[in-house]
């Protein structure tokens, strides 16, 4: 008797908070294009509260939520702008609250993506990159190639839903999500022969108190 083949779950987390964000409708796209093979959701971030080790003994009912989301998802795609060559803060701040408290890190195990865009011509390479050091640490499988930085990304390639219109872009981004889905399918086949083995990890290591 063979598994009923079950359609992958994937979070997308969107480094920007504008509403109007590029990267918002970059991540809008990709669901479009993506949306048939996959269960895509983008999971907010923006009621996030700061972190704080404090608020470990009783978490808000927000950090549940996210922590939930994020765990009940088989894939990651980040979709982030690049703010003084680095990550977003509100981005990061979501992913400290997924890492903890200490032994409970969320992204553990999760393939990803990472996608970057920006109207500046490098498009966001700096974050995207940074955020790559960070999945090391979490221990999130990265896809390497190919990679998305796209540059020169303005609202008028998009329609008035937030999803891609311009062929160039669209062809570009259709050719990420269809790679991505190919490297998670052969991720989580990999993963399948141990689904019922329980593996007891070690907690995620940190330097100092936060």
């Amino acid at each position: 008797m063979t598994d009923t083949p079950t359609r992958p779950r994937i979070a997308v987390l969107v480094g920007s908070l504008r509403a109007d964000s590029i990267n918002l409708k970059i991540a809008r796209s990709i669901i479009a294009l993506g949306g048939h093979r996959a269960d895509i959701e983008i999971v907010p971030i923006a009621d996030l509260a700061l972190y704080s080790e404090e608020l470990d003994a009783s978490p808000p009912a927000e950090y549940a939520r996210f922590r939930s989301q994020i765990t009940a998802a088989d894939g990651v795609i980040f979709c982030t702008p690049e703010y003084n060559r680095g990550v977003p803060g509100g981005l990061k701040n979501a992913i400290d609250v997924g890492s903890r408290p200490s032994g409970h890190n969320v992204w553990s195990g999760k393939p990803t993506v990472i996608v970057s865009a920006s109207p500046s011509p490098i498009g966001g390479f700096g974050a995207n990159h940074q955020l790559r050091q960070l999945c090391v640490f979490l221990d999130m499988p990265t896809m390497q190639q190919p990679e998305a930085y796209l540059g020169s990304v303005a609202a008028e390639k998009f329609d008035a839903d937030g999803v891609v219109t311009d062929d160039a872009l669209k062809s570009f981004l259709g050719s990420i999500v269809e790679a991505y889905m190919a490297w998670l399918a052969r991720a989580l086949r990999a993963r399948r022969p141990q689904s019922s083995v329980t593996v007891s990890a070690s907690p995620i290591g940190w330097h100092d108190q936060w």
